[in-house]
């Protein structure tokens, strides 16, 4: 199993491309970046009680911009891989988005990983004209169009809320047909859509199961509901805890990598956090 971490680089948090050079020297196998692209003031929805709940912390208001991040990060590394963890693709033009990700695909040499988010914030969300309660749907439809977009020479799509006339996109992804694809949440929904369109399942496993054996089971009995090759279906843990006994229970499931919580609350503290999580990487090693 593969270990990774994601952490929120802000403007008062840590050099990314420092951060991500020290990840690749301790070993880690992926970095992944979340994305926020600013929070409405009237906060109608509530900080989810699955990331912790009550306040919503300042480091969500601060973050950079996801794929420009990204792009240093890959810029500065030889091997760590780079994911978005996640991609509000609803928020999202999907051909302007599918040129970004297979130029950042093509010039890190095949390095990136999309997990996609449906949001958790509506006011974020319907601020860029989301429908709230179609997020599902658009997300689906504009993976799909920018899945065409990495794979087609002649690339089209038509739906309810994206339509794709004939079209010439390149360069193509370094990786043929384009990165993973995998759908971020824990929710029945979410695993309902993983295993119809999804290349994987990037699981927020919920605080009453760390280890995900209650959770885990559930999902693989939608994906034999859906009639889905279960061995084409792939697991990653997306802000995984940082404890080697937990990534053991990973391990025993058969989880492809865990991406470990690196805590940003105090951005002072970045680099002992790191090193923390790189302890952990070891002892699990």
């Amino acid at each position: 199993m593969d270990i990774g971490g994601v952490y929120f680089f802000t403007d008062e948090g840590p050099d990314p491309v420092k951060f991500a050079q020290e990840m690749e020297a301790y070993g880690f196998e992926s970095l992944y970046v979340p994305e926020h692209t600013h929070f409405p003031t009237s906060r109608k929805t509530p900080y989810p009680a699955a990331y912790g709940g009550g306040e919503l912390p300042g480091f969500y208001l601060r973050t950079y911009d996801q794929a420009v991040t990204l792009s240093f990060i890959a810029a500065s590394t030889k091997n760590l891989k780079i994911g978005t963890g996640a991609l509000l693709a609803a928020q999202h033009d999907p051909i302007s988005k599918a040129k970004q990700l297979a130029t950042l695909d093509f010039l890190s040499d095949g390095r990136l990983t999309v997990a996609v988010g449906l949001g958790w914030n509506a006011d974020e969300a319907e601020a860029h004209g989301v429908v709230w309660k179609q997020r599902f749907s658009i997300v689906k439809e504009k993976v799909a169009a920018m899945r065409a977009l990495w794979r087609d020479e002649v690339a089209s799509y038509e739906g309810k809320h994206v339509n794709l006339a004939p079209s010439w996109s390149w360069p193509k992804p370094k990786q043929q047909g384009g990165p993973a694809v995998f759908i971020g949440g824990a929710g029945p929904t979410t695993f309902k859509h993983a295993a119809e369109w999804a290349d994987g399942l990037y699981i927020v496993p919920p605080p009453e199961d760390p280890t995900l054996e209650q959770t885990l089971p559930k999902f693989w009995e939608i994906v034999e509901e859906s009639g889905r090759d279960p061995e084409t279906m792939r697991v990653a843990v997306a802000s995984a805890p940082p404890d080697a006994k937990v990534l053991e229970k990973y391990m025993e499931q058969g989880i492809e990598r865990a991406v470990l919580w690196i805590d940003p609350s105090d951005p002072s503290q970045a680099f002992h956090n790191l090193e923390a999580a790189a302890k952990v990487l070891k002892e699990f090693q």
